[in-house]
């Protein structure tokens, strides 16, 4: 902590410096949102405004200087950092006609060109989400014949994916292989109508047809 305060003094005007726990109150939710835990502890990070941004330090707590803690500021604010972003463990296994989709594979999953992927973001108290559960699973298990569309679920809770920013919940987005920068769903949350929008949308789907009247 002296260090810390040190560093405060140090770089007075550059960052707000604050310390929190993990337990109580207004602390336990700001852990939940840094993804912190009490095993972590102590740990330094940073936040910014632009995106709601988080950092991690690499130093470990007690190798922590004035020097250092001024050099990793500096870093978050030049953006020489990359954002630290939540993440479940990848699971084991992902046979389920919904896949689950966590932080580390993102990019993997989502970005894949070669696939349509539609993505649920829920919480898992939310009782739309809830709700949503089911048609969802039916969704996918009826258009498990299209081997090149994923339908997804992803905990927002408690993963995160650069350049997406869920601000309620369920919040359903489709990605087309040919534009992985997402269209947000915004129809009637059945059955019938996802299947409907996505025969409309999905080029996987699409080309399908295309090629089966072609043959014809």
């Amino acid at each position: 902590m002296t260090t810390f305060e040190d560093a405060a003094k140090a770089n007075k005007g550059k960052m707000l410096f604050s310390y929190a726990g993990v337990t109580d109150g207004i602390q336990q939710r700001l852990a939940e949102f840094m993804g912190i835990t009490e095993d972590a502890l102590p740990t330094l990070r940073a936040i910014v405004p632009n995106g709601m941004k988080k950092y991690t330090s690499e130093t470990k707590p007690a190798d922590l200087t004035v020097d250092i803690i001024t050099k990793f500021i500096d870093d978050v604010l030049a953006g020489n950092i990359k954002p630290s972003l939540k993440s479940e463990a990848i699971p084991e296994t992902n046979d389920e006609a919904v896949k689950v989709i966590v932080g580390k594979q993102f990019e993997e999953i989502v970005k894949d060109t070669s696939k349509d992927v539609f993505v649920k973001y829920y919480a898992p108290w939310c009782g739309h989400c809830k709700k949503l559960a089911e048609p969802w699973k039916e969704l996918a298990e009826s258009m498990a014949e299209h081997k090149n569309l994923v339908i997804g679920k992803f905990d927002a809770t408690v993963n995160e994916a650069e350049g997406v920013e869920v601000r309620g919940y369920p919040t359903l987005i489709f990605y087309p292989k040919d534009n992985k920068e997402g269209i947000t769903y915004e129809g009637d949350r059945d059955v019938e109508s996802f299947k409907a929008w996505l025969n409309e949308n999905a080029p996987t789907i699409k080309s399908g047809a295309e090629a089966v009247k072609d043959d014809l």
